[in-house]
């Protein structure tokens, strides 16, 4: 993995490919390249590290002449990133070109098999075995060679692919691992996320499991693993295409945040009728609802902490048991279900691997799955019973910052129906939820207006060696998500805890000036987590404080607090976390990292 893009067409492919590329680099990647047919030769730059490289080595790409190419940016998983290991990979006799995001979990058994025939290998990838395979079993019929070639491997694969012998085509194939092909006016393209395509085309087909594409300039057509000629359906994708762009923004996580009041807005208004919560995607399944004896929800990183918050707001409102459950862990821990169950599947792009197989595992077992999902035409959208977007728009910063908002606020709407549907819930309180729902953009624009005291406060602790969250409730939700923030982007040592747990053991890492931050929005709890932050203070922490507005008795014992607006307090978390974002993205920025890209992290885990 990461990015992948292909192009064939009229057009000279290096710069599509480089400028596509760009677009992908929110994945995370560590080294770049790319391969082009000049009509006689396959040609190929790579390099280690960032794109740029790949850009001054091609001249923008001038140097790799042709119409047809391929691309990718590679995250490693099988070696070093070195030029050896980059993609694409080849052949012996440099005729076949291979770019590869997935993992092929037999590659060493292939490798020796071949190597016993003769083949030699120059990287340490696992991606090079599908090269030499493809010269090994090729026929001179590129869709009937990947076919034999795609029976012997097992695992994951987004595929492009070029032979030189067959000039102006371009192969797709995928399993397991996203990938698109767009229709354009002056050619088509392969990519393995949309943002890389869009400035060229709206007009997208998915290319489902276990797919072959052979793509020229003017057609593209589909096969499955029986080489049978499949019709698939042509997809219009509606995102703006400044969306994907940072809009004067030095980094695209401040443009992200700045976006969730509207991303709030355009997630919960189409939900929002008559003072009523309605989801038209779940219309036909008011007797589930009902029935629902226990639900889980599962996730990965960030969707997980969304989790969190539903499993405190569901069982809140509508009395029911909730599990939140780890995606990587829920299929291998062979999960009991009884009847009525109802899994909830949290993915912001809908490729999350882990949270795929967890999908397939409930489905298995005939329980209904509901997928919260940003990314349409995504797997996870396929795979589930039913799709309940989020409408956040692309997302390019590695840290997630509206796309979980846009989950937590879905969470809020599903535990409204719940109870409502259930009787938990009477016109007038739905009514007030409903109110408080439809005021949250505005409180949350008012947070971001105060972010310049926020930055100020960051740049006292850019230099932090460690962080510790804590909150109760609701609260201990909100502090996951703000630890993994400041780690994943800042690479400060950060850590969330259930402030009642600082007993158990967390509070002999207090010492002298450690950072604490204590988030303290739920009224139950206010006095039991005062009580928390007294003992943290008692041994020479310094305190930052997220609480609601007239709580200031808390500055008696915190040192720095954000206020935030009143709401009802199963929404508080949508307010907390903006303040607590901004302090990560400003610690981030800070220390001169780039706060978009942080290391060894990719935007869509798409391998287990």
């Amino acid at each position: 993995m990461c990015g992948i893009v292909g192009y064939t067409g009229k057009n000279q492919a290096a710069p599509i490919l480089l400028d596509g590329l760009s677009k992908l680099e929110y994945r995370g990647y560590d080294s770049a390249g790319m391969a082009v047919f000049d009509g006689k030769t396959l040609r190929s730059e790579k390099t280690p590290g960032r794109l740029n490289a790949l850009v001054e080595m091609t001249h923008d790409g001038k140097l790799l002449p042709g119409t047809l190419g391929i691309g990718h940016t590679r995250w490693a998983t099988h070696g070093k990133p070195t030029r050896a290991n980059a993609h694409p990979h080849f052949n012996a006799a440099g005729t076949v070109a291979v770019v590869h995001n997935g993992i092929i979990e037999n590659y060493l058994d292939i490798r020796q098999r071949m190597e016993k025939k003769g083949f030699a290998f120059k990287s340490d990838t696992d991606t090079e075995t599908l090269a030499v395979m493809l010269d090994y079993y090729y026929t001179g019929d590129p869709v009937e060679t990947i076919i034999k070639v795609l029976h012997r491997v097992t695992g994951s694969y987004a595929l492009g692919i070029i032979f030189a012998d067959h000039p102006g085509e371009l192969y797709a194939a995928r399993k397991d691992s996203p990938l698109i092909v767009g229709k354009g006016k002056d050619g088509n393209y392969i990519a393995s996320d949309v943002p890389a395509i869009l400035k060229y085309t709206r007009d997208v087909y998915y290319i489902e499991n276990e797919e072959i594409a052979k793509i020229t300039e003017k057609d593209i057509v589909f096969f499955n693993i029986d080489a049978e000629e499949i019709k698939p359906e042509l997809h219009t994708v509606e995102w703006d295409v400044n969306a994907a762009d940072k809009g004067g923004y030095e980094f695209y996580m401040m443009k992200e945040m700045s976006e969730q009041p509207k991303v709030l807005r355009n997630t919960c208004e189409p939900r929002m009728k008559k003072g009523s919560i309605a989801f038209e995607e779940l219309s036909k399944d008011a007797d589930i609802i009902k029935k629902a004896s226990k639900i889980h929800i599962v996730a990965c990183g960030s969707a997980y902490h969304a989790g969190m918050t539903g499993k405190y707001v569901i069982e809140g409102m509508a009395r029911i048991p909730v599990e939140v459950e780890l995606a990587s862990e829920f299929r291998y821990r062979d999960p009991v279900y009884t009847d009525d169950e109802i899994v909830i599947a949290v993915s912001q792009s809908g490729e999350t691997a882990d949270t795929l197989a967890a999908v397939k595992e409930a489905k298995a077992h005939g329980v209904p799955v509901w997928a919260i999902v940003n990314a349409t035409g995504s797997s996870m959208t396929r795979e589930a019973d039913r799709t309940l977007y989020t409408f956040a728009g692309p997302e390019i910063s590695v840290a997630t910052t509206k796309a979980y908002s846009a989950q937590i606020a879905v969470f809020y709407m599903l535990a409204i129906l719940f109870a409502k549907e259930r009787g938990q819930l009477d016109a007038n309180e739905e009514k007030s939820y409903v109110e408080d729902l439809k005021r949250l953009p505005e409180q949350v624009e008012l947070l971001l207006g105060n972010k310049e005291r926020v930055q100020k406060f960051a740049n006292r602790y850019i230099s932090a060696r460690d962080v510790y969250y804590i909150g109760r409730g609701l609260d201990y939700a909100i502090a996951l998500e703000a630890s993994l923030k400041l780690k994943e982007i800042s690479y400060v040592h950060a850590e969330a805890y259930a402030a009642g747990e600082l007993k158990h053991g967390t509070i002999s890492l207090i010492e002298k000036n450690t950072l604490v931050t204590a988030i303290v929005t739920q009224e139950a709890l206010y006095d039991k987590t005062i009580s928390n932050i007294v003992e943290v203070k008692s041994r020479g922490a310094f305190v930052m404080a997220v609480t609601n507005v007239g709580h200031s008795e808390i500055e008696e014992n915190a040192d720095f607090v954000v206020y935030i607006p009143t709401t009802n307090k199963y929404f508080a978390n949508s307010l907390a976390i903006i303040p607590l974002q901004l302090f990560a993205y400003y610690v981030s920025a800070g220390k001169g990292y780039d706060v978009d890209h942080p290391r060894n992290l990719a935007k869509s885990v798409t391998v287990e």
